[in-house]
Formats: C-alpha cells, structure tokens, sequence
C-alpha cells in the first residue's frame, strides 16, 4: 500500500480511538468537565500531562530547529525540560493543595482580588491562544502532505475532532484521550529514529548510535565542506546571552503554563500529583532523549539526499515532489548549473525547506516503509491534537469559570455552568482554526513566544503567591500588566510583518541587547518580579486569612484538615 493510503488507515483508526474515548467520558457536572472530577490515577495523569504537554512543538519542530540550529538548538531541550522539573517539584504539589479549578482562580483567591482575577484570564486567553496557534499549523501540515488536501481543509479536519471530544468529555475526556495519545505519538516517534539509527550507525538504541557512531564526526564535516559552521560549534547561529534567555523563558515559561498547571488538579491528592509529575517527567524524557539523535540523523540524510543532485534526480524522488507541492520544500537553481547546491547563505543558497517538515519528512527521506512514514503523521496528529485539546480548555474554563461563574452568575447550576464552558470551547475552535489557517510562524517559534508570555505573566505571581506572604493584590496586579504587556509589546514590534495582515516590516528591528522575540519573556518576567516585589512593599499587606492560608500550603496535612479560602472582593 502507498504511504498516503497508510496515513488514511491510521489516522482514520487513531481518531476513532479517540472519539470513543470522548463519547465513553462525556460528563454533565463541572468537576468532571474542568479538573475530570480529581480521580484520574497518578500514572494515567503522567502520560496525559506528557501528552499535554509535548505539542506538535516537541514532535514535530523541537527536532527540525535541532537539525537546523546544531548545538544551538539544544536551549529548545534544556529550556522545556527543565521547567518542567522546576514546575514538579517547586509549584505543582502546592497548586494541587489549594485545590482550584485553574490558574486565574489560584491567582483571584489568592490575591483576593477580582481585578486580578480577570487579568489573569486575560493572560490565560493570550498564552493559550498563542499556543494553540501552533498547533493548528501542525495539524494543517500533516494533512497537507499525507492526505493531499489543502491546509484549510486539514485544520477544519482536527477542529472537528477535538471539538467532539473536548465539548462532551471536557477534562475528563480530554485526559483520556491524551494517554492513547500519548502512546501514539511516543511509537511513532521511537520507531523511525530507531530504524535510522540501525541503518546509519548499526545501533537500535538512537542515543547510543548517535555517542558511540562516527555520525556526528561525519556530519561536521560535512558542514564545514559546505561553507556551515560545524554542526557541535556552540553560539554558531545564537549569542550567548540571547541563548540564555531563550533557555530560561522556556523553562519558567514551562512552569506557568495554565494547560499544564491544571493537570495537576485531577488527580485525587498532593501526593498523587507528586507522582504523577514523576510519571510524566519519565515519559517526557523518552522522547526528549531521541529527538537529538533524530534531528542529526535528519539532517545528515537530507544533505545526502539532496546536496548536489539534480534537478531532474531530485524530481525523481516521490518524496522531495509530494512536500515541494506542499509549498514547504522549494528548489531553485539560482546559477543555472542545472544541479542544487546547499549553502549557509540564503542568498545562494538553493534549497528552501520550512523546518517544520524535517521530522515528518525524515522516514521518507531514509526510504523507510510506507507504513512507518504513515505512522509518523498520525504520531504528529496525536501531539498537536492533545495539546490543542488542553489549550481550549483553559481558554474554555478562564470564560466560562473565571468569569461567567464567578464574576457574573454565581448562582448558576451544573446544567448551565457545563454548556456556557463547551460553548466557549466551540468558540475557541474556531479562534485556533483561524490561526492554524493564518499562523504568524512555524511551530517551534509561535510555541516558544506562549512560552515567553507564560514566563513574563504567571510564573511570578504563582511563585510569589507560594512563597512570598508579604505578595499583595496591588504587586500582582501591576507584575502581570508590566510583566505581559511588556512582553506583548516586544514580540509584536519585532515581528509585525508576520502576525498582522498588510505589515511589511517589523515596527522596531532592533532587538534590545540583542535578545531574540523569543527570549524577551526572561526580561518581562523579571520586570514582574520587581515590581510585585516593590508594589506589594509599598501597599498594605495581605489579610491575615490569606496569611494563613498560604501559611498552611506549605505545612504537610494532617486527617481531618482541609483549606477553604471563602471568596474575596475588593
């Protein structure tokens, strides 16, 4: 069978899965809806938080800008595993014992403040909605290529899918439809890298074919042959600082992802959470693990496949013809000599590859077979489909919880609570299947400035409000304005011409200290710290009640104890 009837049989079997899974969970109360009514076992919530968690970002792009970047690239790995260490062991359990439905209703009630509340939903929405972003483009991509349909056709596609089953099932559905998600997107994964890795090194373990192999020798070489920087050379494509940067707004971006912090309230206690971030962390790692050896084995086999043929060779390659008709893979012989020549400078360079496509295409390049090809699509499909489905609801729960609920109709039933939020589920579908139409970048870029948002808004608050009891409403509310709307004001100023229709140039271009868009939530979240710090200093301090409480969030439990924070106003 061809790869493209292999793709259908997979797909069409996977989102069967899935849409069972949606129907069997559907829920009618709120608990089941937002936080699957906190009875989802540690190691089931591990493999749905790694699912959440690994978004088409991590599958499909994470590898690409590895294969792209070299050395470099490597801020991608440490930046998001590393936070989500820090989000395990430093914010997770303590969130969980709070027990709220989401970040803006850790972030009201703690603060005691609707103001602070409502712009935390308003940081929710353009995190979320920044990420989301990312998604719909990955799901766009793989239908493009393996089904042969155009873009918008493969966008409308998934947002059909995640509406069923987030709209029925709601958290509940969503987190066990991401453990099978999960599964698929790890087999896809480790299959091909294994195949390859056996084919270029002889070892069926990639991490160890990629130490142990002469491949990494081979591929600087090559680099250098062509006029690259060797593909080990640090700081080749990145300064030292922006690398910093980029590396630390990943990773505290990581720890203030609302998507990902709400995980943690379904399990049924802090010590379940504590597992099952240790559970998620491990299967995190096993795809975090590949993805180096799978970007140089990419890369490698590109230049092989591609550096030097000619047109007509080139033409001959199903592969290169099915992506060049994609857009997304282009060839230009700029000097006529009738052959592709890959060079570290666009302007001669005539080979033209958007760097989303490396992973998906790399089991074609390798002539792998059909089969496997197949499976790396649906693997795709699964990362950018459980993401997406997190993402909408939280936007879905910041409307309808955080603010029709608890700001506007308190009073509510379950009946009404449940239809306003998958109501706001069908509204944010059709708000990420617009993006995923029009994306303002490639995957790993649009995914890394949520990450940046997240850095600069939440992960201040939510530290400070564990940690900090002198932390005050008037500190958190002037943090996460400057924080986000810093942050906000930089990415769009730095790239206009790619997030608003009609701009041609970026507003303002050059970077500050030439810290990169996506590094500058490092510099927004530190301006949140400082002015948190300095606000809550120089305003009164928190109710004794709200001492207390973030007293007892660090003082293990004892039988019979619970926290209750009662509502708060202004």
């Amino acid at each position: 069978m061809t790869v493209e009837v292999w793709t259908f049989l997979f797909i069409t079997l996977t989102f069967i899965v899935y849409l069972y899974i949606g129907w069997q969970s559907r829920v009618s109360e709120s608990s089941g809806f937002y936080v699957a009514g906190q009875g989802v076992p540690a190691i089931a919530n591990g493999a749905a938080t790694a699912a959440d968690w690994m978004s088409a970002a991590s599958f499909i792009s994470m590898a690409g800008l590895i294969s792209f970047l070299g050395y470099d690239g490597s801020i991608y790995l440490l930046g998001w595993t590393g936070g989500y260490v820090l989000l395990a062991l430093l914010l997770a359990p303590y969130l969980r014992k709070f027990g709220k439905y989401t970040v803006p209703d850790f972030v009201g009630d703690r603060y005691y403040s609707t103001t602070a509340r409502i712009i935390a939903v308003i940081c929710a929405l353009f995190v979320s909605i920044t990420y989301v972003a990312g998604q719909m483009r990955g799901v766009g991509i793989v239908f493009s290529r393996f089904l042969e349909v155009d873009v918008e056709v493969g966008v409308f596609i998934g947002m059909i899918i995640v509406a069923f089953f987030a709209v029925l099932g709601g958290m509940k559905g969503i987190t066990w439809t991401q453990v099978a998600q999960y599964c698929v997107l790890i087999v896809a994964f480790l299959i091909p890298a294994i195949a390859i890795s056996i084919k270029l090194t002889g070892w069926p373990v990639p991490q160890l074919g990629l130490v142990f192999s002469d491949i990494m020798p081979k591929l600087n070489q090559i680099q250098v042959d062509l006029g690259f920087s060797e593909y080990t050379q640090p700081f080749a494509h990145k300064s030292m600082l922006d690398m910093l940067f980029i590396t630390i707004a990943l990773m505290v971006g990581t720890a203030g992802l609302p998507h990902v912090i709400v995980r943690f309230y379904t399990v049924k206690n802090v010590r379940a959470a504590r597992y099952s971030a240790g559970w998620a962390l491990l299967f995190i790692a096993i795809l975090y693990t590949t993805a180096p050896a799978l970007a140089t084995f990419a890369r490698y086999n590109l230049i092989d496949s591609l550096h030097g043929k000619s047109i007509a060779e080139i033409h001959e390659l199903d592969w290169a013809t099915k992506w060049e008709a994609t857009g997304l893979l282009g060839f230009d012989d700029k000097n006529g000599d009738g052959v592709i020549q890959m060079t570290n400078d666009t302007a001669t360079s005539e080979l033209a590859i958007d760097r989303d496509i490396i992973v998906l295409s790399t089991p074609e390049v390798a002539q792998l077979a059909p089969w496997v090809v197949a499976l790396m699509a649906a693997g795709g499909l699964a990362a950018a489909l459980s993401t997406a489905a997190g993402l909408l609801l939280v936007i879905s729960s910041s409307i309808a919880h955080d603010i029709y609920f608890r700001l506007i109709n308190p009073d509510a039933d379950e009946k009404k609570r449940v239809l306003v939020g998958r109501i706001m589920v069908v509204a944010a579908v059709v708000v990420a299947g617009y993006f995923g139409v029009n994306p303002p970048g490639f995957v790993g870029e649009v995914v890394a400035f949520a990450f940046g948002l997240a850095a600069a808004s939440f992960f201040p608050v939510i530290l400070l409000g564990i940690f900090d009891r002198r932390a005050n409403r008037e500190g958190a509310i002037a943090g996460m304005i400057v924080g986000l709307g810093f942050t906000v004001f930089y990415i769009v100023g730095t790239t206009a011409q790619k997030i608003i229709p009609g701009v041609e140039e970026p507003f303002f271009g050059n970077w500050l200290f030439g810290i990169s868009p996506q590094g500058i939530g490092t510099v927004g979240m530190m301006l949140n710290f400082a002015v948190s710090l300095v606000v809550s200093r120089l305003t009164p301090p928190p109710p004794a009640e709200v001492v207390a409480i973030i007293d007892s969030l660090r003082v293990p439990d004892h039988p019979g104890r619970a926290i209750i924070l009662d509502e708060a106003t202004e």
